[in-house]
């Protein structure tokens, strides 16, 4: 993933400076009036930048667009949509009188009887646990980032207010 910069051009707008996954060095400046430059850092000139671009603000928005795969999808990319055209990711929160509350995730056992899994719980605190594990307690007021089919995720509402899928 590239890494990104930002600094502000006070009067001019803002810089971002990139390095992506190839090392490979660009700057784009956006200017308050919506004219873009881009420049590229030569590998023989690491101190040097020059300009390779400067585009108006739509030029810049029909590029992006392009680039961002909204003209054309690479077919490669159609096919992992594809196979996670069946993922749902939902957030649901926690209420007393539940069925779940005070047991584990293991307790309930939600990937083998609902083939969901909780990719996260933000506690009523606001601390986040990422990833939590078959141990993890559930509590009132946590909510729970779930993912998996729509039917899935129906069973484990169910098994979590009710006990049952």
């Amino acid at each position: 993933m590239a890494n990104i910069r930002e600094t502000d051009l006070p009067g001019i707008g803002r810089k971002f400076s990139v390095e992506t996954d190839e090392s490979e060095k660009i700057s784009i400046i956006v200017h308050e009036d919506g004219k873009r430059e881009i420049f590229h850092n030569p590998p023989d000139s690491p101190e040097d930048y020059e300009l390779v671009v400067t585009l108006g603000d739509v030029e810049a928005r029909q590029i992006a667009s392009i680039i961002g795969g909204m003209s054309y999808r690479p077919s490669g990319l159609e096919q992992a949509e594809l196979s996670l055209s069946q993922l749902s990711i939902e957030w649901y929160k926690l209420k007393r009188n539940m069925d779940c509350l005070g047991k584990t995730i293991g307790d309930l056992a939600v990937r083998e009887s609902t083939g969901t899994v909780i990719i996260a719980s933000i506690e009523s605190s606001r601390k986040q646990k990422i990833s939590p594990g078959p141990e993890y307690v559930l509590q009132e007021g946590y909510t729970l980032v779930v993912a998996g089919e729509r039917s899935g995720i129906q069973i484990l509402k169910q098994l979590l207010e009710r006990g049952s899928g």
